[in-house]
């Protein structure tokens, strides 16, 4: 019989870089340390752990408020634990949150609500918590806490798209325009279109280039076989790569001096992707070589249509 609960997956953003970094031995030893950590830190806050996966954990909270109070904290315990080290070798947490109907055989978990929050953690960037709107239905929202639509999104092996909302968790940038979201776009709240799209379009200085799902993967960079050229010295020969993945675009940073992303309307923190990768959704920009406080920083301008 299935039991319904809400599921956590997290996971933590840049171990790779962590292992070259250090050898296997002394990244295998930080990545259990802190994975150890978050396992105790969800106990703490109500939880089960069900079980860690290598740089992630699963664990099952027993409703929506208590799922959505523990990562909240965890993002902000976490990130105040990395800024105390040194940059290369920071893994910045991703989680996702559903909630649903599962199975519980041999002490493991099974079923839509572990997929989706598995999916939503694959598909969110660093620092981020994606959650579906079932795991949010009876949760409210907490001081510095606010939720922001993001609309339907394609998980892989289900044939509905997902409502999915992303947490903003940072005290000091919330605000009363994020609580007071705006109506969603009624195409995409008909759930007929995914609010991830099938087209991206750039655009900078005047130039525009629409790609498809199929065009992808594209470069975006300063040389001329680009497929979208930003003919700028700050900006990196192949500086970012655009995927299609399961229904996603996304946004991968290959550049020497990273990529900030802004996103349209939604007032959260910019993101720094410095060899990462993100999920492009809505409306935004790309600042390339330097962060948006530059007023002179070569601006990519996407939509996701």
């Amino acid at each position: 019989m299935g039991v319904q609960t809400t599921v956590v997956f997290t996971d933590l953003h840049g171990s790779t870089a962590v292992f070259e970094a250090l050898g296997n031995a002394r990244a295998t030893e930080t990545v259990t340390q802190i994975t150890t950590w978050i396992a105790r830190q969800c106990e703490l806050s109500g939880g089960r752990v069900v079980k860690t996966l290598g740089d992630g954990v699963l664990a099952m909270f027993p409703d929506g408020q208590s799922a959505v109070n523990a990562v909240v904290e965890l993002q902000r315990l976490h990130y105040k634990r990395i800024m105390r080290t040194p940059v290369d070798l920071r893994m910045p947490m991703r989680i996702g949150v559903a909630s649903g109907e599962v199975e519980i055989v041999a002490g493991d978990c099974y079923g839509d609500a572990v997929n989706v929050a598995a999916r939503l953690c694959d598909l969110c960037g660093p620092h981020q918590i994606w959650a579906n709107a079932a795991a949010l239905s009876a949760v409210d929202e907490a001081r510095g806490m606010t939720f922001r639509i993001l609309g339907p999104i394609s998980i892989r092996g289900r044939a509905e798209p997902c409502t999915v909302y992303q947490i903003e968790w940072r005290e000091e940038e919330a605000s009363d325009f994020l609580t007071m979201q705006g109506q969603l776009d009624p195409i995409y709240a008909s759930g007929e279109v995914d609010a991830l799209g099938r087209e991206i379009e750039l655009t900078w200085m005047g130039y525009a280039k629409r790609f498809r799902s199929f065009d992808l993967p594209v470069h975006i960079g300063r040389v001329r076989n680009m497929e979208f050229v930003v003919n700028d010295p700050r900006v990196s020969r192949t500086h970012a790569r655009l995927e299609w993945r399961n229904g996603s675009v996304v946004l991968v940073d290959v550049s020497s001096y990273g990529t900030w992303v802004r996103f349209s309307g939604g007032g959260g923190s910019d993101v720094l992707l410095r060899r990462e990768e993100c999920v492009l959704h809505g409306h935004g920009e790309l600042a390339l070589g330097a962060s948006f406080a530059d007023a002179t920083v070569p601006t990519v301008a996407f939509s996701i249509l």
